[in-house]
């Protein structure tokens, strides 16, 4: 990793229009066996996620900043390959981790299901975009990201998300936070693969594409926060 080197800092909200973006902490991928993507044992890096997610997101709620929570939801029947069916409507697998099911009603969350994994794009809705829409609606100047996976569905999000505020299509927004404390990403190491009887290519260990997902939104412009304050 010293040769993809990454820089995180401290970021002050202060003064800020700030929303939060949760990006997929449900069942499915962060709730121990709930599926054929959830952890098959207690996962450290996936618990700090949900803690941390949920300490942030009732702060940002008490303070009456806007959150937007995607949550993967897919129809039975129609997997996203090349992931097997996961997360499909009325599964539970599609709702979130217990720790967050307080976002359901609350007065600051917009709830997004997409069914892809692509938030952006599975924000897209009657030709709209509902994230586009939330940023300017709220007239944000900084998004904070968090949530599972780092290299996956974060990193396509925060990608096409630069690249749409890089075009102009929400004028207020300066700032793209990716919170590195909140996010976390699945761990399949080489000889687990092997055991498992599934290709080398399957290989996924957690701290190497965590970081390359950090190192690839840092690239693209996002900031990478290790704290918050303000």
């Amino acid at each position: 990793m010293e040769e993809l080197p990454i820089a995180v800092r401290a970021y002050d909200l202060a003064g800020r229009r700030a929303g939060l973006v949760i990006v997929d902490e449900v069942n499915g991928f962060a709730t121990v066996g709930a599926g054929a993507l959830a952890p098959v044992a207690p996962n450290a890096q996936v618990m700090a996620m949900v803690r941390e997610t949920d300490r942030l997101a009732r702060h940002f709620a008490g303070e009456g900043r806007p959150i937007a929570v995607f949550l993967d939801t897919h129809e039975p029947g129609k997997p996203e390959p090349p992931y097997p069916p996961h997360c499909e409507r009325g599964s539970g697998e599609e709702k979130l981790v217990p720790a967050l099911a307080w976002l359901e009603t609350c007065p600051q969350a917009t709830l997004i299901a997409k069914d892809c994994i692509n938030g952006f794009i599975g924000a897209m809705e009657g030709g709209r975009n509902r994230i586009v829409d939330w940023v300017n609606r709220e007239r944000l100047d900084a998004v904070i990201v968090v949530g599972i996976c780092t290299d996956v569905c974060v990193m396509d999000f925060v990608l096409t998300f630069l690249s749409a505020r890089n075009h102009g299509l929400m004028p207020s927004l300066v700032d793209i936070v990716v919170y590195e404390p909140a996010c976390a990403t699945y761990d399949l190491p080489r000889e687990t693969v092997a055991s498992l009887g599934l290709p080398a290519t399957a290989a996924h260990p957690q701290a190497l594409t965590h970081h390359l997902g950090l190192y690839f939104m840092a690239a693209r412009g996002a900031v990478l926060a290790v704290s918050l304050s303000g």
